[in-house]
């Protein structure tokens, strides 16, 4: 939308500045500019929800900009968690209407509008999330702190069986032992250290080692099972009920500060 209207101004500009050479006229910068063309454009399309030049709204993207429900609260959170698919309502074919097996957990398989909406217009689970992501250098300094070889400096003759390791869909070096390298990362992330929002993909047929940490993944809660077999507590829930209690206890402390 804004390069739409900013290029608008620039064709105003350069209509201002043909008219000055045939009429010999001095060319005023204030005079050529018109700042109302941009700010006037971004109203009209946030008013209207039209997403276009306001002369062809016809074939405009419509509902960009909505107003927020606000009947109730859980009303509000719906309305902000709506996701829509951009195809034809009135076309016939039952498959876009469906839920996708990638969908899991991630999609709420109940709440959807009757009609011709049915289907396109779905809503995200009740404790699914969208990533706001972080910087990836501090964990890139750490990986090659951890004996994690970079790129550029990687022979494969050397060491053909390392694994890669890649963050944000970027290969940035390969790593000799990736069991211990992950487990490492997978502890700081636990306890803290690094975002709870990164996630770690271990591929180990392709001996890959894949970490995201950019912003706009769906993202969902999990409960880590404990799976090392010479641990004691194999197949338990690290997240214990005694866990449960101390955050309670911190969460009551705190308010009761804050109070």
């Amino acid at each position: 939308l804004f390069r739409i209207l900013f290029l608008k101004l620039t064709k105003d500009v350069y209509k201002y500045l043909q008219r000055c050479v045939e009429n010999n006229q001095d060319f005023n910068v204030q005079m050529a500019v018109k700042a109302s063309i941009i700010t006037n454009g971004l109203k009209y399309s946030l008013a209207t929800g039209n997403w276009g030049d306001q002369k062809k709204a016809a074939s405009a993207k419509a509902g960009v900009s909505q107003v927020l429900n606000r009947y109730t609260y859980a009303s509000t959170l719906s309305h902000l968690r709506r996701t829509n698919t951009p195809v034809g309502r009135d076309g016939k074919l039952a498959k876009p209407r469906q839920l996708h097996n990638s969908h899991w957990g991630l999609v709420c398989p109940a709440e959807t509008p009757e009609g011709q909406a049915c289907g396109l217009v779905k809503n995200l689970s009740l404790m699914c999330y969208v990533s706001v992501g972080s910087d990836a250098s501090p964990i890139i300094d750490f990986m090659t702190q951890r004996n994690m070889q970079l790129l550029e400096e990687y022979d494969q003759n050397q060491n053909p069986d390392a694994t890669k390791v890649f963050v944000n869909g970027v290969w940035v070096g390969v790593h000799s032992n990736a069991q211990q390298l992950v487990t490492v990362v997978q502890e700081l992330r636990r306890n803290g250290t690094l975002s709870y929002e990164m996630s770690l993909i271990r591929d180990i047929r392709d001996r890959e080692f894949k970490i995201f940490t950019d912003a706009g993944r769906v993202m969902r809660p999990l409960f880590v099972v404990e799976n090392d077999i010479r641990k004691p507590n194999r197949n338990h829930l690290i997240f214990t009920k005694e866990i449960s209690n101390k955050l309670k206890q911190e969460q009551q402390e705190t308010s009761t500060r804050q109070g």
